[in-house]
Order: structure tokens, then sequence, then C-alpha cells
């Protein structure tokens, strides 16, 4: 008869070798929540922020679509105060994150004995001052969308002369190009670089 048999109803009748208790946890320090700094230049900068209709703050990345109504002439007084409100709300952003830079890196300007603190801090600059430079040329960009607002010429294809469309602003509001331009003009790029 095999030593393993079972009792009805009960444990095996033999008995298995005792389970190895898991080692404990290794205990880890906590690190204390970092505060966000808020300065009385940036207390004020939230106040300004303009307000919608429903109260939630207006911004680049939230702001209600454009409905058009049937029969709506393309780039009405409406849609260009809305494209306007976007530009000009995206631009203050962009300024406002400027700003914050600046303090940053006024604030965190140490001079660390360890080489490597250093060079660490260097690079954390070096990137945070090249995404400023991307979004300096981004600021202009928006200028530039701005004043075609008040020329009339926003929202038209500087290529074909076409409608650009709302959504496509809306995606993008410094296009220049329709998405048709747009796409052969990629396609030449990635053609002249092979």
């Amino acid at each position: 008869m095999p030593a393993t048999k079972k009792k009805s109803g009960t444990k095996s009748a033999t008995k298995s070798a005792p389970k190895k208790k898991a080692a404990p946890a290794k205990k880890t320090a906590k690190k204390a929540p970092v505060k966000k700094k808020t300065t009385a230049a940036s207390a004020s900068s939230e106040a300004k922020k303009p307000r919608s209709k429903t109260g939630n703050d207006i911004s680049f990345t939230n702001f209600e679509p454009y409905q058009a109504k049937r029969g709506e002439e393309y780039m009405n007084e409406g849609q260009i105060a809305h494209f306007r409100n976007i530009l000009q709300s995206w631009k203050r952003e962009l300024m406002e994150e400027v700003d914050r830079t600046l303090q940053h890196l006024q604030d965190e300007a140490a001079n660390y004995p360890d080489p490597n603190d250093r060079a660490t801090q260097e690079s954390d600059f070096t990137m945070e001052l090249r995404t400023r430079d991307r979004e300096r040329k981004l600021i202009k960009k928006i200028d530039e969308s701005i004043q075609m607002l008040e020329s009339g010429e926003y929202g038209f294809c500087e290529s074909c002369g076409i409608e650009i469309g709302i959504r496509r602003l809306e995606a993008r509001p410094t296009a220049t190009l329709c998405i048709d331009c747009k796409t052969l003009d990629e396609i030449r790029e990635k053609q002249m670089s092979k």
C-alpha cells in the first residue's frame, strides 16, 4: 500500500515538509512629498486666467470645440473670436511656462561640490532651455497666426487657397496648409531626405 493514501475527507496520511516562511519585506524610507512652490506672481496669474461660460479654465488643451451651424460662412466673426481665444490662451500658457522656468533656474542654481550632481543639474537646465527655445519658436508662430487672423488670411491654405477646416485648426491652430498640401509637402520632404 502506498504511503500517500488519502483518507476520505481528511488530509493526506503522510506529512509534507514544513513550509518556509517568506522573507520579511525590506523596509524602505519613504520620501516626503514635494510641495509645489507658489509665489505671489504665480498665484496672481492663476487668478487672471479667463473662465468660460461653464466656469472651467479656458486653455489650449481645454476648450469647447466650435459648433458650426448649417449654412454658416467659413471664418465668420464667431469662428474668428473662437480661434483668437484659443491662440491667445495658448500663448499665455507658454509665456507662464517661460516665467516658471526662469524662476526655477534662479531658485535651483546651486554650486554642487560633487561633479556628478553638477552634471545632472547642467543636463536638466539644458533640457529645460531647449524646451523653452522650441516654445519660443512656437510663440512666434502663434503671433504670426494672430496677425493672419487680424488680416483675414487665417484659416486658408497658403499654397492652394482653400479652407483649412475648423477641426484641423482646432487640432493645430498654427496650421498654414490644408491637409492635402501638408501631405504632399511631407512626401516631398521624405523623398528629398533619401
